[in-house]
């Protein structure tokens, strides 16, 4: 076994480096049927294959590596459910790829739905679900408008409350404005908003998610995970901080390494203060799962145009099409997964 700190306090797991290694990756794609097109980078003609072969190195230990059968036989009976954007679906699809290439012969049953999918492996009564809640407060619809509710969670919270492991992300769609906005108008201690500052009302729709995970978990037989803001990796200039070499990229696109090093040179998420307050007047813990700081050394990690939901087209134009936010399975997303393992079991 790595020198993996069995109390975790001696081990700062979320900072170091991404060191190559050849034995990685964890699964291939064309042995897991449960990605979607949008993260298949490898089936949508990714030519490089580099970016699947680093792992994460913590400055002062070693992660245990991912076991799949290891993992169902810990989680025997128990329930885990991803809650979020779609960023929860790139962290859902990696963590059935890496069980269930680990575990070919065991039977699975899927039940894909809206807002709600489930994979059952059904010998070892586990079931790893996705719930759709990119806000985690409820949106109604009232007299044909969307009404993003920042006080109200209960429209989607039953189906979380009886999960063994719950782990939550939202954030990228407290920032989309126009046709990407998932709302028309926000309600707020009894008031009609058109709009308000963004981190605002991130902040207000976190409490009410805080404040409904205080009063309905019980702790001693839910964990509660929170995945930290994925970085995105849409201006070049950010991680070429003091670099010589020009660049004419627009984006991640063309990306094929991560950047060396434990820290990246361009901003910290704003987000990020909003997810700190927030989890840090909570009564009983949530784990943060702090991916931010790895992720942003990922630059490579990204579908930019090798995502099954571009067309010939858009694929054709990377400086405008390019997908820099989500991340290709096998991946980034894998070692989220190996941290949320190693958070669980070590």
């Amino acid at each position: 076994m790595p020198t993996f700190q069995a109390n975790q306090s001696t081990c700062a797991l979320f900072a170091g480096s991404w060191v190559l290694d050849e034995s990685y990756p964890l699964y291939e794609s064309s042995k897991c049927p449960f990605i979607d097109p949008e993260f298949n980078c490898q089936m949508y003609g990714r030519p490089d294959s580099a970016y699947l072969k680093y792992k994460w190195k913590p400055l002062n230990c070693d992660l245990p590596r991912f076991n799949g059968k290891e993992f169902l036989m810990k989680m025997k009976g128990k329930s885990i459910m991803f809650v979020g954007d779609s960023l929860g679906r790139n962290q859902w699809e990696s963590l059935i790829c890496l069980i269930a290439t680990a575990t070919p012969q065991s039977q699975m049953k899927m039940v894909k739905g809206d807002p709600l999918s489930t994979l059952n492996f059904l010998e070892y009564g586990v079931s790893i679900s996705i719930y759709r809640a990119p806000y985690l407060v409820d949106i109604d619809v009232a007299q044909g408008k969307r009404i993003l509710n920042l006080d109200k969670i209960d429209a989607n919270s039953d189906a979380w409350r009886d999960a063994n492991v719950l782990v939550f992300n939202t954030g990228h769609w407290w920032t989309h404005k126009g046709s990407l906005q998932g709302w028309d108008l926000m309600l707020s201690g009894g008031k009609y908003y058109q709009d308000m500052d963004r981190l605002v009302a991130m902040e207000k729709g976190l409490k009410t998610w805080s404040n409904w995970v205080d009063s309905n978990i019980d702790r001693t037989k839910t964990k509660v995970f929170f995945l930290s803001i994925s970085p995105t990796h849409y201006n070049p200039s950010e991680w070429n901080v003091g670099s010589t070499t020009s660049t004419t990229n627009k984006n991640c696109y063309g990306e094929t390494a991560p950047l060396q090093g434990t820290t990246y040179p361009g901003t910290y998420p704003d987000q990020m203060k909003v997810v700190d307050t927030v989890l840090r007047d909570m009564h009983s813990p949530t784990y943060l799962l702090d991916i931010t700081m790895l992720s942003e050394l990922r630059k490579d990690g990204h579908p930019s145009i090798y995502s099954g939901d571009l067309s010939p087209q858009q694929r054709a134009n990377p400086a405008h099409s390019a997908d820099c936010s989500h991340w290709c399975l096998p991946g980034l997303p894998d070692t989220w997964n190996q941290l949320l393992y190693s958070a669980l079991f070590y």
